[in-house]
């Protein structure tokens, strides 16, 4: 299999952890690849229309994107225990926090976005405060519920500390422990396992 990456996107960073807990991270290739929304991509294009990272090409050479279909392609191929349960409310709690980690990483980053790569005279004050309310409320909710994050690794839990990791790492809100204590308490202990170590992002 080949998997075009880049080693600060947090969706890659979500399909490797995906990869090492599954053991199938010694059968991925990966191919580096430059992607933005104001630079294309021709190479990553011919085999993802949209030219986004992460795209899989398996061993059958079918091209799989995004993250979400990577991640539970790559629970189908082992066979020990599924990150994605098979069935019941626990598929359905996994899938759902799965959505809530992927969704402050969209929110997240468009707000880097606006304040990042849009020229200064162009950005939108509110656009960049609604995306950041949705962050923040998400945090808050995972700290006030903090159980939703219990249990053995599953795909949920990687989501979202693959999006705190990121926010910790771009910080386009700024400051995100402060009045969470049992969030982050619960994310810097995941972040002791070898496959969070093995992806920590770099510039």
């Amino acid at each position: 299999m080949k998997l075009y990456y880049s080693s600060a996107s947090p969706y890659v960073r979500k399909v490797m952890v995906t990869a090492i807990e599954t053991g199938l991270e010694g059968k991925i290739e990966k191919a580096p690849a430059t992607v933005a929304p104001n630079k294309p991509n021709a190479e990553v294009a011919r085999d993802n229309p949209l030219m986004k990272v992460p795209t899989l090409i398996t061993d059958g050479g079918e091209a799989l994107f995004d993250s979400r279909v990577i991640c539970e392609y790559l629970d189908s191929l082992h066979s020990g225990r599924k990150l994605i349960p098979a069935s019941g409310g626990e598929r359905w709690r996994v899938l759902c926090l799965q959505a809530l980690g992927d969704g402050i990483l969209d929110a997240g980053l468009l707000t880097r976005y606006e304040t990042f790569l849009r020229p200064e005279p162009l950005r939108w004050s509110e656009w960049t405060s609604g995306q950041s309310l949705k962050v923040t409320q998400s945090l808050d909710m995972l700290e006030d519920d903090i159980d939703l994050l219990a249990g053995p690794i599953n795909l949920g839990q990687i989501a979202v500390a693959c999006a705190i990791g990121w926010l910790e790492f771009r910080k386009p809100l700024g400051e995100n422990r402060p009045g969470r204590p049992k969030l982050f308490q619960w994310y810097d202990d995941f972040l002791k396992r070898p496959s969070m170590q093995a992806t920590m992002p770099k510039a």
